[in-house]
């Protein structure tokens, strides 16, 4: 699955990917140069710490920043759709309204927030408005995508999240691209976001501080294929040498 690319049209943005590396390589991070790591305690943990990664060619992980707090969803992490294939491994399976974060390793796209121009960062930024929605109708053909509804002459989902609210939840972020080739009921629009508090938890996101959020945005670099990383410690720490992940 190559990089996730928000594509703006006259009647959608979305998110969009290619197919590409397979989901059973032995070295999932073989071509990344920054490596976002969010653990948790267990399956069904809503809080946990992220920790940030970098390397150049040929060398090893070295830790970027602290350790922060961030939330996941209410219910815990389950299995998504990224670029490992969980098939034979312990633990729940990512579906549509289980308030489960994704767990497995997922590339970056688009940054979006609320002000019309982007901070200073690399990633390609979305300005975001009252007629944007993220749709999360398994049954629409817009699923797991954020629409412009002013273009859609005939909307056909029952469920979408307006992304300008009243809280700051979306000031910032970046899409996570989970489940991009849109399978019904896998689960839609998953994203790094600010978090309401620290007691909070999310749908399915993972938050956290605002200060946080934007040093990430700062920080990642499309070019050194940015990667999330997101298990409970058990599964983490068993998958580790598998994996080659930062030693976290």
């Amino acid at each position: 699955m190559a990089v996730v690319r928000w594509t703006v049209t006259a009647a959608v943005i979305l998110l969009a990917s290619e197919l590409g590396a397979a989901a059973d390589h032995p070295d999932p991070l073989a071509h990344s140069m920054q490596c976002i790591v969010v653990i948790t305690d267990s399956w069904t943990a809503s809080h946990g710490a992220l920790h940030t990664f970098e390397r150049s060619s040929g060398s090893g992980w070295e830790q970027h920043g602290q350790q922060e707090s961030v939330v996941v969803g209410r219910a815990g992490l389950a299995w998504g759709r990224g670029d490992v294939d969980p098939s034979g491994l312990v633990g729940p399976i990512k579906r549509e309204g289980d308030d489960k974060a994704p767990a497995g390793i997922f590339r970056l796209g688009t940054a979006f927030g609320y002000a019309a121009h982007p901070m200073a960062t690399k990633v390609p930024y979305l300005h975001l408005s009252k007629q944007i929605v993220a749709v999360d109708d398994a049954n629409s053909r817009y699923y797991n995508r954020l629409i412009d509804v002013t273009t859609v002459p005939h909307p056909d989902w029952r469920s979408a999240e307006n992304m300008m609210l009243p809280d700051d939840r979306y000031k910032w972020g970046v899409s996570v691209s989970h489940n991009h080739d849109a399978v019904p009921g896998a689960g839609s629009c998953i994203f790094l976001h600010v978090w309401k508090d620290q007691s909070t938890a999310t749908s399915g996101c993972t938050a956290m501080p605002e200060p946080v959020m934007i040093s990430l945005l700062q920080w990642l670099d499309p070019a050194k294929q940015p990667r999330l990383v997101q298990l409970p410690r058990s599964i983490y720490n068993e998958l580790r040498p598998k994996w080659r992940l930062p030693d976290a």
